[in-house]
């Protein structure tokens, strides 16, 4: 287990890097977790991990690729939900990095 100081707290990050517990995250953990991935988020960074963050209010898990791609085109409309779009704001693994990013727990069904 590893931990990532965020604003003089240390927060505790399982063996994947992905929160131990997800009350602990913020905008400040986000952007910190994203600057261990060398990735800077900007507005449609945002947008997908807000969304994530309500499937998983509202579905009690991280949704795989194929899942977040539908659940993104669905809210966001298909320019936005699609693979490409996707796979070019979170380095070509759109679940995996978005989950880490928005503080849920790694999907299930992602190596």
């Amino acid at each position: 287990m590893s931990t990532l100081t965020v604003n003089g707290r240390d927060i505790a990050l399982d063996k994947d890097g992905y929160l131990v517990d997800l009350s602990d995250w913020s905008e400040e953990v986000a952007r910190a977790l994203a600057a261990r991935e060398s990735l800077e988020l900007g507005a449609d960074h945002w947008e997908v991990l807000a969304l994530l963050r309500e499937f998983y209010r509202e579905f009690e898990l991280s949704p795989a690729t194929r899942p977040l791609i539908k659940y993104v085109a669905l809210k966001l409309g298909v320019e936005k939900g699609n693979s490409l779009h996707l796979n070019r704001l979170f380095n070509g693994t759109p679940a995996k990095l978005a989950a880490k990013l928005a503080g849920l727990p790694k999907p299930t069904n992602c190596i």
